[in-house]
């Protein structure tokens, strides 16, 4: 009786702790350099996604994901966060400034003025146009919606649940962190 509650004792044990290793996000380490490689695959035939940039240090990124606003400006996230978005940097202008690259499993926190603002995707000759009008102290999501296909690759916005987007942010690798709220 003793030695069948010693094993199944061990065996709960065990069974947790190999499921407590499934629920937990796996490290997402930073190249040398400071860029961030997404990676597709797990064999010696890995593709990878890479930023064009470093991205912001650990800090930064728990800050972002705590969704706190800023009393004198706008916080916009933008995510990338889709199952069949898997491969590409999508260049994301935002009012008519340079394009922010962004890759897949990624979010770009911005504060913004308030105001009316114009973010856009640029895809294979395609320029998507999405106005948000921003409030100080409001923390708003916008979603990148991508499919790559062998046929090819398309990317659209969509109107994310607010709860939703938090969550695939929470799951994401925050890419790029700018202020332009001053």
């Amino acid at each position: 009786m003793i030695r069948r509650r010693f094993v199944l004792s061990v065996g709960l044990g065990l069974t947790a702790t190999l499921l407590s290793g499934c629920r937990s996000l796996s490290a997402r380490p930073v190249v040398a350099d400071g860029t961030y490689c997404h990676r597709i695959g797990k064999s010696y035939r890995q593709k990878r996604t890479c930023t064009a940039l470093a991205v912001p240090f650990d800090a930064t990124e728990a800050d972002a994901k705590r969704f706190e606003p800023a009393s004198d400006a706008g916080t916009l996230y933008i995510v990338r966060r889709r199952w069949g978005d898997t491969a590409n940097r999508v260049p994301v202008p935002l009012d008519d400034r340079p394009a922010l690259l962004t890759i897949p499993d990624s979010v770009v926190r911005v504060r913004l003025r308030p105001g009316d603002h114009q973010v856009a995707i640029e895809w294979e000759a395609k320029h998507q146009i999405k106005t948000v009008s921003m409030r100080a102290g409001e923390v708003l999501f916008v979603e990148v919606e991508g499919g790559v296909w062998a046929w090819g690759s398309t990317y659209r916005w969509v109107a994310p649940d607010a709860e939703g987007a938090r969550r695939r942010v929470l799951r994401s690798k925050l890419v790029a962190d700018i202020n332009l709220g001053s």
